[in-house]
């Protein structure tokens, strides 16, 4: 199974957002975490689930940023101010990055881009736009585990994808919140995201597959659960490992990284996608992974 349709993944996991942009409401015993910031737009969205589905916003405990990028933390500074006593959590790098105030603007500035591509400018006031910080109040680590209600929450340490990713494993669900660390799948084809560091992406791939996995939860194109979740890391192992070979045959044959880029960008730009990412913001990505691998190949040719 996969697909977006708010509402119970499990009795104790429900699915919140949009297609492109899913964050998840865990409960347990009257404790609920969110997990994923989503985009900004989102938040009518949000606010009509909640309310429709019954869930009691008085439960709520933490928000978990899984990392940093724009398009997963646009909703926490609207949901801080509504729920004050809300703890947000994230790792030390994410922490790090987000405390920066050019960062923080960028966040804003992304969000507010997003919400006029979706007609909904004239609401960014009341959605918390623009926004000048965006704290997080408690960092874990590889290897933490919290608890929500019954519940474990285990950390996992997911680097990659940015250098601030992480992803949680709930052992009692066999659910993994993966947020954007293995990549992503839309219309059956999978699409890496190693766009920090190819090698750790790839590195995490490995560790996550080693996992006990009923329930795939991606903050981007919905859930998975039973065959399809069990089969996602491994077919998104081969889609990274062939991404991989393409962009290391196109630099080896370019010897230019501009021109690498370029290549790369417009088969990346091919794709079958409902991206809510500019053609620019693609070609940035595209560019970094192309960076990437050229230093690593200068590096083993000097």
């Amino acid at each position: 199974m996969n697909g977006f349709q708010a509402g119970p993944i499990t009795d104790r996991i429900t699915l919140l957002g949009r297609h492109e942009s899913c964050v998840y409401w865990v409960e347990d015993q009257r404790q609920a975490v969110l997990m994923g910031g989503g985009m900004t737009y989102i938040i009518p969205d949000l606010l009509h689930q909640i309310e429709t589905l019954r869930l009691d916003e008085q439960c709520i405990r933490q928000i978990w940023i899984l990392h940093a990028h724009f398009d997963h933390c646009g909703i926490v500074p609207f949901l801080k101010k509504r729920w004050p006593w809300v703890q947000v959590v994230g790792s030390a790098r994410a922490k790090e990055l987000l405390d920066k105030p050019l960062i923080a603007q960028s966040v804003s500035d992304m969000n507010q881009n997003a919400l006029a591509a979706t007609g909904l400018s004239q609401t960014a006031g009341e959605l918390g736009l623009p926004f000048e910080t965006l704290p997080i109040d408690r960092t874990v680590t590889d290897g933490d585990v919290l608890r929500c209600g019954s519940l474990e929450l285990a950390v996992i340490g997911a680097p990659g994808h940015s250098s601030c990713s992480m992803a949680v494993y709930v052992p009692a669900e066999k659910a993994l919140f993966a947020s954007d660390a293995v990549g992503m799948r839309l219309k059956g084809v999978y699409q890496p995201t190693p766009n920090a560091n190819y090698d750790q992406y790839q590195q995490t791939l490995a560790k996550l597959a080693t996992y006990d996995v009923e329930r795939l939860l991606l903050e981007h194109f919905g859930a998975y659960k039973g065959d399809d979740a069990r089969a996602f890391i491994p077919k998104a192992m081969e889609a990274a490992a062939r991404t991989r070979r393409l962009l290391e045959d196109t630099y080896r044959r370019t010897r230019d990284v501009e021109k690498c880029t370029q290549e790369v960008t417009a088969l990346f730009l091919k794709r079958e996608t409902d991206s809510f990412l500019s053609a620019g913001v693609r070609a940035l990505v595209a560019g970094q992974m192309v960076r990437f691998i050229a230093k690593k190949i200068d590096a083993e040719t000097k």
